[in-house]
C-alpha cells in the first residue's frame, strides 16, 4: 500500500481536540431539563456534536416550533458556558499541533461551534495562533455538507487527495467523504468505534494519542 502524504491537516474541534463531549452532553440534557422538555439519553445527545447548534437542537426534540429551537440554543449556551466546568484539550493536543506546524503542515479547523464560540475557546486555550484558517457553521453549512472542506481545500491551494479530515463523529466522516478527502477517525469523542468503522475510514484511532505517533511517521 502507497504511504500517504498529506499537506493540509483539518481538524474537528470538540472532542477531537478538546475533551469536551460529556460537557456538550450535559449541557444538552440540561437545556432540555430547563424548558420542560424531554430528556435525551446520553447516546441521543452525543450524536448530534458536531452539527450546527439549531440542527442539533432539530435532533434532539424533533417537530417543535422555530421559535422553541431559539430557546434551546440560549438555554444551551447558558449551561455550556457555566464558569464552574472546567473543560480542557486532550492530552499532548497543543505540543502535536506545534510539531506539525514544525513539519510544514497547513493546520486547520472545521467545526459545528458557531465563530464566536471557537474564537472564545482559541483564546482559552492559546492555541489560536497554531491554525492557518477555520471554518465554523457562521460561514459554511452544517456538517456533512462538505462545504467546510471544500473552501479550505482551495483556500490553501491543496488537492483534496493531499488533505485529512480528523474527527470523531461520522459528520466528520461522512463530510471528508462527500467531500473527497480522506478521513482518520478518533474513537474517543461522541460517536463509537463501531458507527465510525461503518464508514471506513482511511484510518481509525482509539485517540488522539494513537493518531498523533501514526502522523509522525509519515514522510513529509
Amino acid at each position: 500500500m502507497t504511504t500517504p502524504v498529506f499537506d493540509l491537516l483539518v481538524f474537528d474541534w470538540d472532542g477531537t481536540l478538546m475533551d469536551s463531549t460529556a460537557h456538550i452532553v450535559r449541557s444538552i440534557q440540561r437545556a432540555c431539563a430547563s424548558l420542560d422538555l424531554p430528556v435525551p439519553d446520553h447516546r441521543s445527545a452525543a450524536y448530534v456534536i458536531g452539527l450546527g447548534l439549531t440542527d442539533a437542537m432539530r435532533h434532539v426534540s424533533p417537530g417543535l416550533p422555530e421559535a422553541r429551537y431559539a430557546d434551546m440554543v440560549d438555554a444551551y449556551r447558558r449551561f455550556f458556558f457555566d464558569p464552574e466546568d472546567d473543560v480542557q484539550l486532550f492530552a499532548g493536543v497543543a505540543d502535536a499541533l506545534c510539531h506539525y506546524r514544525e513539519q510544514g503542515y497547513f493546520l486547520a479547523i472545521a467545526t459545528g461551534k458557531s465563530r464566536p464560540g471557537l474564537d472564545r475557546v482559541l483564546e482559552q486555550t492559546g492555541i489560536a495562533g497554531l491554525f492557518d484558517a477555520t471554518r465554523t457553521v457562521n460561514e459554511c453549512a452544517s456538517k456533512p455538507d462538505p462545504q467546510m472542506l471544500d473552501e479550505l481545500t482551495r483556500y490553501f491551494g491543496v488537492d483534496a487527495g493531499r488533505t485529512l479530515m480528523v474527527g470523531d463523529t461520522t459528520h466528520d466522516l461522512l463530510m471528508a467523504q462527500n467531500a473527497r478527502v480522506p478521513a482518520a477517525g478518533l474513537a474517543q469523542g461522541a460517536h463509537p468505534h463501531e458507527a465510525l468503522a461503518a464508514l471506513s475510514p482511511l484510518k481509525l484511532f482509539s485517540g488522539f494519542g494513537e493518531f498523533d505517533s501514526w502522523l509522525r511517521q509519515l514522510p513529509r
